[in-house]
C-alpha cells in the first residue's frame, strides 16, 4: 500500500511540474485575467514550497538519529556511543532527580542531597559541528551534597575479550555555564573484585579525551563481568552543565 502511495505521489508531482513549466512557457501571450490567476495560484503554492523547504533543510542537516559514527582510532576493536547521545528516550528529562533515579537505560545520577535541586533533560543537537544526534544537559541550582556522579553501563561487549594491554578510550564533548572540575571513573568487576581507572577531563582543552590504561591495573581478565563509567562533578552547585556528545572505544596496545 505504501509502495502504491508513494508511486501515485510521484505522478501527481510530475503532473504539477509539467503544468507549471507549460504555464510558464507561455505566460507571455497569456490573456491578462488568466495569469493573473495563474500567479496567484502559483504564489500559493511557492508559500507551501519554502515552508517545506525550511523545515526539511533544517531537520535532514541535524546529525542523524541513531548514528554511531564518530572518530576512533583505527585500530579499535570495539566502539560505542551510549543510548542518551544517539536516540530519543522514551522520557526526556526528570526534575528533582532522587538519587539513583535513571535517565533511559544506561544512565543513573547519584547524589547525596537531602533535598534534590537537580535536573536531568535529553536534548536535540542542533550544532553544525555535532556528530552525536543528542546531548544531555543538567542543570544544578542549591547543592548540599558531598558528591554527584552520573553512572553510564557499558554494553556487555564492552567485557567480551578485554585484556590488561587494552586502552579504553573516553571522548566527549562538555559545555559549562561556570568552570568546574569533572573526573571519570572506569570501573571494571571482575570476579569478586572492581579494577577502578580515574582520570580528570582536560576541559581546557579543543578535544576532551582521556584514555584508561589497563596495564596498571590488577584485573582477572578470565573474570571479567561488566564495566561501567562514573562521570564525577565537583562542585556543581548553581551550574548548567551539557554533555553534547559521549563516546567509548577500545583498542590494543602496541606490542613493545
Amino acid at each position: 500500500m505504501a509502495d502504491r502511495q508513494g508511486i501515485l505521489d510521484n505522478l501527481i508531482q510530475r503532473g504539477a511540474v509539467r503544468r507549471l513549466r507549460r504555464m510558464a512557457k507561455a505566460a507571455p501571450d497569456t490573456a491578462l485575467p488568466r495569469l493573473r490567476r495563474q500567479r496567484g495560484w502559483a504564489r500559493n503554492l511557492k508559500r507551501e514550497i519554502d515552508e517545506l523547504l525550511h523545515v526539511a533543510d533544517n531537520r535532514l542537516a541535524l546529525p542523524a538519529i541513531g548514528t554511531q559514527s564518530f572518530p576512533r582510532p583505527h585500530d579499535a576493536d570495539w566502539a560505542w556511543r551510549p543510548e542518551i547521545w544517539s536516540g530519543p528516550l522514551p522520557v526526556k528529562g526528570i526534575s528533582s532527580v532522587a538519587t539513583k533515579s535513571m535517565l533511559g537505560r544506561e544512565a543513573t545520577l547519584f547524589h547525596d542531597c537531602d533535598r534534590s535541586e537537580l535536573t536531568l533533560r535529553q536534548l536535540r543537537n542542533t550544532r553544525q559541528a555535532d556528530l552525536a544526534a543528542y546531548g544531555l544537559r543538567m542543570d544544578v541550582f542549591r547543592f548540599d551534597g558531598s558528591y554527584l556522579s552520573l553512572a553510564i553501563d557499558l554494553p556487555p561487549e564492552a567485557a567480551q575479550g578485554l585484556m590488561r594491554r587494552h586502552l579504553i578510550r573516553l571522548e566527549t564533548i562538555v559545555e559549562l555555564e561556570k568552570p568546574i572540575e569533572i573526573f571519570a571513573r572506569l570501573n571494571i568487576k571482575n570476579g569478586p573484585n572492581t579494577e577502578q581507572v580515574v582520570r580528570e577531563l582536560p576541559l581546557h582543552e579543543s578535544d576532551v579525551i582521556v584514555e584508561f590504561d589497563l596495564a596498571y591495573t590488577k584485573l582477572n581478565e578470565k573474570r571479567v563481568e561488566k564495566l561501567w563509567l562514573d562521570v564525577i562533578f565537583e562542585g556543581p552547585q548553581m551550574n548548567q552543565v551539557i554533555l553534547r556528545d559521549l563516546t567509548f572505544s577500545r583498542r590494543p596496545r602496541a606490542e613493545l
